[in-house]
């Protein structure tokens, strides 16, 4: 089938974050007095953004987290991107496949907030790749596994639905792009 729209989500699949993620994580949860192993947190919250992690542990746990729990988890991942940080290995091959003769277009769509798509993009020298075509689930309703964030980028990117393919490592992920009308292809390549 042919596609007019590669929509790529961005931990996972372009940058190798989750592990950091997942550190970052156990660290300001445990602050909290909360213990999540990291197949507890890979299982449960890969694909989701921090605000959706944070009210799902507060209702499974029946306690607020402390108000300042995303300042704090921003800082502690901020520090591990700047000292550990990779792309994906072969994603610049794989980006370079859609220039000529293809000239496939595509673009990013992420869980994560512009500031650090922007950030983690840039330290792994991928944003400029992208830039102007970076959208968060910040720019709309409902995040993943709602499909609004990729109908947003579709339309941002004026192609349709059914003309986009999704890559995907998060089940979420994949369920939003299924329910947008969209192929989805599942990536395994990450290290987590």
């Amino acid at each position: 089938m042919d596609f007019d729209l590669v929509i790529f989500d961005c931990d996972g699949v372009l940058i190798d974050s989750e592990p950091l993620s997942i550190r970052a994580d156990i660290a300001c949860l445990a602050e909290e007095g909360i213990v999540q192993t990291e197949a507890e947190i890979l299982e449960r919250y890969t694909g989701i953004g921090i605000a959706g992690m944070k009210a799902d542990l507060e209702r499974r746990f029946g306690r607020k987290l402390r108000d300042d729990f995303e300042a704090r988890h921003h800082t502690t991942l901020s520090a591990l991107f700047e000292t550990d940080l990779k792309a994906i290995d072969g994603i610049d091959a794989v980006l370079d496949q859609f220039s000529e003769p293809l000239f496939l277009r595509s673009c990013v769509a992420s869980s994560s907030t512009p500031e650090r798509l922007r950030h983690a993009l840039g330290l792994v020298g991928l944003y400029e790749r992208f830039d102007p075509h970076v959208f968060s689930a910040t720019m709309v309703a409902h995040g993943k596994p709602a499909p609004d964030l990729f109908l947003h980028a579709a339309a941002q990117m004026g192609v349709a639905p059914g003309r986009c393919v999704v890559i995907e490592d998060s089940l979420p992920g994949v369920e939003a792009a299924v329910a947008a009308g969209m192929t989805a292809i599942g990536f395994t390549g990450g290290s987590h």
